[in-house]
Order: structure tokens, then sequence, then C-alpha cells
């Protein structure tokens, strides 16, 4: 079976919003359990516990992270190299903050010490506080756009103050977005210390759910009204033929106050992304307090899902606008690998990504009445 070179690239541009979103509930979820542990766990039994109810999985929940950077890298190469380049720090910052991730995991338990558990304690944290946050501030500069532009031979040039990279970054909406990430993130982990645990930390979950469910619902909102009234958008007027060669400087685009909300109009289906990231919030603080934590982490599963979906919409077809020449902008239709590029990781992808699922399924289905008081023990 073959495909059309324009259906390949709706196809790669569908996988890596499915891989972005698995990542973001997967490893998401552990990332939220760290952030909170310091807060939730009085005592080191407890924040043993916390850390036992991700433990077994945390690791192979990285997956997802590995595959979308690969899938990048071959699927948009310009992609790579451009954001890379803007990026380059923030993402050393995500880095090295995942470095703490797995000796906390691994050292804290080995010895008794106060002063050695805590601060693994606090090393978790920045580990996964650090990148859901980072990750909320990328997604907003993508919004405003990144300061690059491409020369005639399809070099990305990157504008920036290298020295101040990360200042720029931070700015006002980028840090509301990081906000929005990482309390939904923590959102997701309450849910599953909720559902996972027992006794005070899942009564302490349960009480923590409806402040974070408000947090990102409030930040969705705002974010969404800054998107409309004060956010220059992109609009793509003209362009070759998106079966043809990927031609990123032979197309037309346009930046309007409110663009970014066209596909709105244009199909108004889209518009169930951002009512599920509104809904699934809502529902999973009314599934907590109704103690159906189970269906609770399925809500904030669908409002990880919605928040996500409802940016990538927004931007569709860009993939990473220029601020600077938004005639650079890579779009989904030319900042793609070649066709024989992206068929072979089609099927390659058709072939494994059910075999992951079913590994991942079936990890978690083993371990799950290894957790919590059933493990207390042999915290050591």
């Amino acid at each position: 079976m073959m495909f059309e070179y324009e259906t390949l690239k709706v196809i790669w541009w569908l996988l890596m919003g499915a891989l972005f979103i698995g990542f973001a509930i997967a490893d998401g979820m552990d990332m939220g359990v760290g952030a909170l542990m310091p807060f939730m766990g009085k005592t080191n039994d407890e924040r043993q516990r916390i850390v036992d109810a991700v433990a077994p999985h945390w690791d192979g929940n990285q997956v997802w992270l590995i595959t979308a950077g690969a899938a990048i890298f071959a699927a948009w190469p310009p992609v790579y190299g451009a954001a890379f380049s803007g990026f380059y720090l923030a993402l050393l910052l995500v880095l090295f903050s995942l470095f703490m991730r797995p000796t906390a995991f691994d050292y804290r338990p080995k010895f008794s010490s106060t002063r050695w558990q805590t601060s693994w304690d606090w090393a978790l944290f920045a580990g996964s506080f650090i990148p859901a946050l980072i990750f909320g501030v990328a997604f907003g500069n993508l919004l405003l756009g990144v300061p690059f532009r491409l020369d005639s031979m399809m070099h990305s040039h990157y504008q920036g103050s290298w020295i101040f990279a990360l200042l720029p970054l931070l700015n006002p909406f980028a840090l509301l977005c990081g906000v929005l990430s990482a309390a939904m993130l923590m959102l997701h982990g309450a849910a599953w210390l909720q559902w996972r645990e027992t006794g005070a930390i899942s009564e302490k979950a349960r009480k923590v759910v409806p402040y974070l469910g408000l947090v990102v619902i409030a930040t969705f909102a705002i974010a969404g009204v800054c998107v409309w009234l004060w956010i220059d958008g992109f609009r793509l007027v003209s362009q070759p033929d998106p079966n043809g060669l990927p031609l990123p400087l032979d197309k037309e685009v346009v930046v309007a106050q409110g663009a970014w909300l066209d596909v709105y109009s244009r199909e108004p289906l889209s518009i169930l992304a951002p009512l599920a990231g509104f809904g699934g919030a809502m529902l999973a603080v009314l599934a907590s307090l109704a103690r159906r934590p189970a269906f609770a982490f399925l809500m904030t599963s669908v409002t990880i899902a919605g928040v996500i979906l409802t940016a990538g919409f927004s931007m569709f077809p860009f993939v990473l606008p220029s601020s600077i020449d938004p005639v650079s902008s890579l779009t989904m239709w030319d900042g793609t690998s070649s066709y024989m590029t992206l068929n072979i990781m089609f099927w390659v992808v058709a072939i494994f990504l059910p075999i992951v699922l079913s590994y991942t399924l079936w990890c978690y289905w083993r371990m799950w009445p290894r957790a919590g008081e059933n493990i207390e023990p042999s915290h050591y």
C-alpha cells in the first residue's frame, strides 16, 4: 500500500501529535508525581511510597520522549535543526534536569539518612518540575514565533541572543503556558496517586486535585484570551503543490491578530479540542471529589490531549513559525523529509508502535499489585 506524498505529510503530522500526547500522558504522570512528592509526603515513608507509585514505570515512559525527538529529527529535519538552534539552552536545561530523575529514583532508598533522602527528594522535584515548565514555555514561544530565517541555501539562521538565550523565552505568555503545562501534569500525577495509593496519601491527592484543576482551567482560559486578543497569528495564503518537493521559501504568509483561531471557523469540529481541555479538567475534579480516581485519571488524560490538540489545531499547518521572516516559517507541507523517508518510517511505526503499547500495558498490569503498602517493607 502506497500513500501520496501529501497524505504522508498529514499522517506524520498526526503521528507527531500522538507522540506528544503519549509522552505527556505517560511520562507526564510520573513528572507530576515527582513534582508533588516533597509537598505531599510528610514522613519519609510517605515520600517513598509516592516514589514507589511510579518507580516501576518512569524509565519505560521515557521511551515516548526519545521516540518523539527521534521522529522530529527523521520526519521534520529542518524543524529539528531550527528548533535546536533557538531552544538550545532551554533543551540543555531540560536535559540536565532529567539527569536528576534516574539518580533520585535509584539512590534515594539506598540509605536511611534524612539529609540523604531529602536531597534526592528535591533533586526529583527539580527533574520533574523543570521539564514540565520548560515544555510549556516552548509551546508558548512557538505560538509567538521563533526568531530565525532561512537563506537561499535553506540554512537556518537564529537571530536571537546567545548570551541571554533563555531570557527572551521566559516572556509572560510563555511563562503562562509553562504554568499551564506544569499544573496540568501535576493534576495528572495527583489523580494517579489518588487511584494508585491508599490511606493518607490517596486522601491528600484528593484534596490537591481541585486546586490544580482550577489552575489548569484558569491558565488555559487566559492563554486562549491572549491568543485571541493580543497575539499575532500566522496565516498561510499560498504554497506550492503539497505533493511536490518541499520548498519552504515558495509560499506566502501573513501575520494577523487572531489568525491562530482561523481553524475554528474553517473546521468547526476542531472546537472539540479546547472543549476536551476544559471539560476534562472539570470532570477530573468532580470525579476526584466523588472518590472515582480511575475516572479522574482518565479525564486528566483527556485534558492533556485536549490542550495539546488545541495548540496543534490552532497552528495548523505551521510547525515552527518565524517571528522575523514569516516566509521562512516551516509548515507540515515544506518542513518534511523525502517521500521515501516518510514512507519507510510510517511502516516502521505501524509495526513497532503496537508492540510498544502492548508491552507497556503488560508492564502496568503485572506491576499493579506491587505498590503502596505491599512493598513498604522493601524500601531499603
